[in-house]
């Protein structure tokens, strides 16, 4: 599933993940009373060039004007539509270790209008059927069908152990889950109807660590 554009085009991997940056640089201009910038400005707030900027906002059509340049309010209603930010937004943990817990505590909602609401590992894990501090419940994998039905929850993240990926990915995708952000090194097979984005700390480390070996 692709992002489509003003031109009915799928919009390229690398400018979707720049969305998110570009909305936290428009609020915080906003917030600083800053009217209105360039795209100049946005590439040195960004560490991009003026060049990818103006490319990525082509996409979406005229967000600026020639010589004037784009409005910081207009610029952040605009990616706040784009991101679904107004809407409450509630996720699903699968996968209650380490990782796991550390995402439960993570102040997402605090950001964004996102929040975990549930959270699921097998009966095996003690935590299973307690409530954590936040009064986030732990439930039996076993039970998520019926109870992302009933808290109407379309997005998950995925945490567990890499073989275990792929069975608790058929089960979310089997509750009707439509969205995964993968923790996991594990290639997740999926419809077409639903998105993975994979978060691979292990390779995101290795690459920085090959940066800084090859810094000079």
């Amino acid at each position: 599933m692709q992002t489509k554009t003003k031109n009915n085009e799928a919009l390229p991997k690398a400018t979707a993940k720049r969305l998110p940056a570009y909305y936290r640089l428009f609020k915080k201009l906003y917030n600083d009373n800053v009217e209105r910038t360039n795209s100049q400005q946005i590439a040195e707030n960004l560490g991009v060039d003026s060049a990818t900027v103006r490319r990525d906002f082509s996409y979406f059509g005229e967000l600026g004007r020639r010589g004037y340049g784009y409005e910081t309010k207009t610029l952040r209603d605009f990616f706040s539509e784009l991101l679904n930010d107004g809407q409450e937004t509630n996720i699903a943990l699968v996968g209650v270790g380490n990782l796991g817990r550390a995402l439960i505590h993570y102040r997402f909602h605090e950001r964004n209008k996102m929040r975990i609401t549930q959270a699921y590992d097998v009966a095996g894990n003690p935590l299973v059927g307690t409530t954590t501090d936040d009064n986030i419940p732990i439930y039996n994998i076993s039970d998520i069908k019926k109870n992302l039905v009933n808290d109407d929850i379309e997005t998950a993240i995925l945490s567990v152990q890499s073989e275990h990926a792929q069975d608790a990915t058929d089960i979310l995708v089997d509750a009707g889950i439509k969205g995964i952000l993968n923790f996991t090194p594990q290639r997740l097979s999926v419809p077409d109807s639903v998105v993975v984005q994979s978060v691979d700390l292990t390779s995101e480390l290795q690459t920085l660590l090959f940066f800084m070996k090859n810094k000079d």
